[in-house]
């Protein structure tokens, strides 16, 4: 269960990363009010998460769930390059998540 809540958090730090972006530094109402919403989800649930995780496996998983989604979504919706190189790196960093999963026991 802890991980479920850990990828769910991870998919919302996404939602607000992206979220930011909408907001146009926090001038919009419904898009400021989305993106904390869904800030106070994020972090309640990596809490939930903690309880059970490492919190150096959580906050890792979750800050590289986040990562990764947004430079995607940044390449999907905002049109941000996508080199080869920055392709190896995100891949790298889906293998540390999955390495932290792996190795964490739970």
């Amino acid at each position: 269960m802890a991980w479920t809540l850990l990828v769910l958090a991870g998919l919302l730090e996404v939602g607000w990363a992206i979220g930011l972006k909408y907001t146009q530094g926090f001038t919009r109402p419904l898009p400021t009010l989305l993106t904390v919403l869904s800030m106070v989800a994020s972090m309640g649930l990596l809490g939930l998460a903690a309880r059970t995780l490492p919190i150096g496996t959580a906050y890792g998983v979750w800050v590289g769930i986040g990562a990764v989604g947004a430079a995607v979504l940044g390449v999907v919706l905002f049109g941000e390059a996508l080199t080869p190189a920055r392709v190896v790196f995100l891949l790298l960093m889906v293998v540390a998540i999955i390495g932290l999963k792996v190795t964490s026991g739970h």
